[in-house]
This record gives C-alpha cells, structure tokens and sequence, in this order.
C-alpha cells in the first residue's frame, strides 16, 4: 500500500498549500451513486513479462462498466471521501494469427472487480474537483477451458490495490460528470471451483490493471 499512501501524502499537502475554496455550500458534499464505462486493459507485471517474444503483447483489452457509490464531506477546504464500486469488463484472451495472446493467468475472461477505498480532493473551481484515490480491490478472471467436452467452471480470485487520480465536474447541485484514471495491481491470487472442490491457492502474481473510466451521477 506505499503507492497508496504517498497519493494521500501528496493530495493532503497539495491541499494545505492550495487557498481555502471550499465552503459549507460546495456542491462536492454528501451521499452520491454513480454508473461508470470505459477503457479497460489486463497486462502481465513486471515480473512475469515474456521479454524474450516481441510478438507477445501480454494484454487483453475491452470497455469496463459498472455502478459506484460514495459519501463525501468538506474537511476545511480539502474534500474527503469514502467509495465503493461494483465493475466488470468484456475484455478476454484470444488468439491473433494462431498465436494466443495471454498475460500470465491462462485462457481468461474478465470477471466482476469489486473496490472500496477513500479519495481526496481539492477545488480548482466552486464546481470543479481535482482528487486522487486509493484502497482496495478484487477482481476475478473467469477460466474459459473444457474437457471431453465439457465445460470447465472455475474463477481466479485475485486480490490487490487500486490508486488512482481524477476530475469530477458538478454539472449543477445534484448531478455530476467525471473522466479518471485508475491503476490497479493483483497480487495474490486463488483458484476457485463450482461445487465441493477445495479451491487452491495460486500464491503470488503479478497483474497490472489500467483503466480511463468516465462516470456521471447523482448527489442526494
């Protein structure tokens, strides 16, 4: 979580330097819902990429879309908030010339990614929201694979932590629009089964995610 911490480091210092904009009626306050969509993209880490093969772009990429809440409050000029998110993506392995394009975890779909974390902000405008993000996420990849022609059921559980940086514009008290970008990195990984089968431990990976969502939503 050091990248995490040293966004939140940074966004609070930022804050203090910047003038007092924030004020009790600032329309960034409050409970929010939110529905989300764009670019999405899965890439073997660092420590796993095939350097050896050109060929190979290790990455699968799709539009990611999901629903997102939050709750947000003026702290003396700097906004804090707490948020949650449900997401998915169509982005899936696949084969380009007969040569398979994988990152790491097999012949996979992406599955539903789930986020909690807190975000901190400041006010370039009354109505426009600088802020950076961090916390936690989960995410799934979906096995696609069979045998004696059957399908075979089974989900890589991964688990790792998402920082990120965004600006959110208040299109009038009650609705908003915003454009983010997210990094997400999955390090710990188990294979989950359908049924009674144990699931077994993958032990560590490295998975990059990036992301550029866009959003709009609704402020109670």
């Amino acid at each position: 979580m050091n990248k995490f911490a040293a966004l939140l480091v940074a966004g609070t210092a930022a804050a203090v330097a910047t003038p007092a904009m924030a004020q009790d009626n600032t329309p960034f306050t409050g409970p929010r819902v939110e529905v989300l969509g764009g670019y999405d993209v899965s890439k073997a880490g660092s420590t796993v990429d095939d350097d050896a093969n050109e060929d190979n772009d290790q990455s699968i990429e799709g539009i990611g879309y999901g629903v997102g809440v939050g709750y947000d409050f003026n702290a003396g000029g700097v906004v804090l908030g707490l948020e949650a998110e449900l997401a998915d993506s169509t982005a899936s392995t696949e084969f380009e010339d007969g040569d398979f394009e994988g990152f790491g975890l097999g012949e996979v779909e992406t599955g539903r990614d789930l986020y909690v974390g807190a975000r901190v902000g400041v006010l370039a405008q009354p109505d426009l929201l600088i802020y950076a993000k961090g916390g936690y996420t989960n995410a799934r990849y979906n096995v696609e694979s069979s045998f004696d022609g059957e399908q075979y059921n089974s989900k890589i559980d991964t688990d790792g932590f998402r920082v990120g940086a965004g600006v959110e514009y208040a299109l009038n008290p009650n609705t908003f629009a915003k454009v983010e970008y997210r990094y997400s990195n999955y390090s710990d990984a188990e294979l989950d089964f359908e049924g009674d089968a144990p699931d077994v431990d993958l032990g560590e990976i490295d998975t990059d995610r990036h992301q550029v969502m866009v959003g709009f939503g609704y402020r109670f």
